[in-house]
């Protein structure tokens, strides 16, 4: 089971509740509704009041102690994809470790704000450094901001791959497109790893899985069933990763269901491969997203 830590005082509205083996955090009206995993910090979903989920969230999602549910914002940290050790988990250890809830508020435009602290332990400081700490904060409200924050009190550099690993609600997969990445190279995982350059929007046809590099910019989702759009900006960020598993990857999966895949989409925002972070001793990043969704 998950450790357990004293909770601050929730502001009204806020409940904690069990699901599975899991103590989830929920708002159920307001400016939006959302649920919030303490295992992992993750953010499960995200509604503002009008919409349909933006933060998507899988209806087969399995709420088990050590795994992180099939959807929502799952942060990778402090490597991005598998490890060079075929022993260490993939896509890190913040995922679906135990965190400490450290302040929970609203704040004087009655957003929520969420702050957590990835709780250290031996099994973890044996994967990277003591003294290095990592702090994740939520707003929430009409618009959505997370700040992931890597702290290097130790006296080496550490250096870390990460990225917010967001699922994104969308009417059909066949029917949306991403704006923003145009004329920007990116790695085909699922074509062996070749390199390429986005000639105009993204389009889903099949299995996706690509890392884009060396951009700051910002994109946006465009969906014309929904009749919106979802536009992602963002800071600290150098890669943004585009992914959907496609009908037979998503079968293997186990909890995203028969048609999950077409109800989402992975943009992520982050620092994978050739755009790794190095923080110097003393110094903190911080990676930065705000969420929006716009009328089409």
């Amino acid at each position: 089971m998950p450790k357990t830590t004293p909770l601050p005082i929730l502001p009204d509205g806020l409940s904690l509740e069990s699901q599975g083996s899991l103590q989830l955090l929920l708002r159920r009206n307001g400016a939006c509704s959302f649920s919030l995993s303490l295992q992992g910090a993750q953010l499960l979903h995200w509604t503002p009041q009008g919409q349909s989920p933006v933060v998507w969230l899988s209806p087969d999602a399995k709420f088990l102690a050590g795994k992180s549910p099939r959807g929502g914002i799952p942060i990778c940290w402090p490597w991005f994809g598998p490890h060079e050790q075929p022993n260490h988990p993939a896509h890190g250890v913040a995922r679906a470790s135990d965190w400490s809830l450290l302040e929970a508020r609203r704040d004087e435009s009655g957003n929520d704000f969420l702050r957590f602290r990835l709780l250290s332990s031996a099994e973890l400081q044996a994967l990277y450094p003591e003294n290095v700490h990592l702090e994740v904060s939520y707003r929430l409200g009409a618009q959505l901001e997370v700040e992931l924050t890597t702290l290097n009190q130790s006296s080496a550099p550490f250096e870390l791959t990460e990225a917010l690993h967001t699922y994104l609600g969308v009417g059909d997969i066949s029917d949306i497109s991403i704006d923003g990445l145009e004329a920007t190279d990116f790695i085909d995982k699922v074509d062996q790893g070749s390199r390429h350059q986005q000639e105009g929007p993204i389009h889903i046809e099949g299995e996706t899985d690509r890392v884009y590099l060396s951009t700051q910019a910002s994109c946006s989702v465009r969906d014309p069933i929904l009749k919106r759009r979802i536009v992602i900006d963002k800071e600290g960020s150098a890669s943004t990763i585009v992914w959907n598993p496609w009908s037979e990857k998503a079968q293997s999966l186990g909890d995203l269901g028969n048609s999950g895949y077409r109800q989402m989409i992975c943009v992520e925002s982050g620092n994978a491969l050739s755009n790794a972070i190095k923080v110097a001793p003393g110094n903190t990043h911080t990676l930065w997203v705000r969420y929006s969704c716009l009328p089409l």
